[in-house]
């Protein structure tokens, strides 16, 4: 297994977790901390070759950022 493929799944967990812990608090942060986490899931899943997963990443980073505009942008 590549370093870079672990040290992204390592951030993936912290990011993951941590997002979806703040946003069951009601904590708009966790928004942040979910697209934080997006880049890194597009890493392992294009050196892994898992393009399903690669798909549904596409899908969760609109989702993230759907929560941010309504969390921080939209009046």
């Amino acid at each position: 297994m590549h370093i870079l493929d672990i040290i992204s799944q390592a951030a993936i967990m912290v990011f993951g977790l941590s997002s979806i812990f703040l946003v069951s608090k009601g904590k708009k942060f966790g928004f942040l901390l979910g697209l934080a986490q997006q880049p890194f899931w597009y890493f392992t899943t294009i050196l892994n070759g898992q393009w399903g997963i690669f798909l549904l990443s596409v899908g969760y980073t609109i989702s993230w950022v759907t929560g941010v505009y309504e969390n921080y942008f939209k009046k």
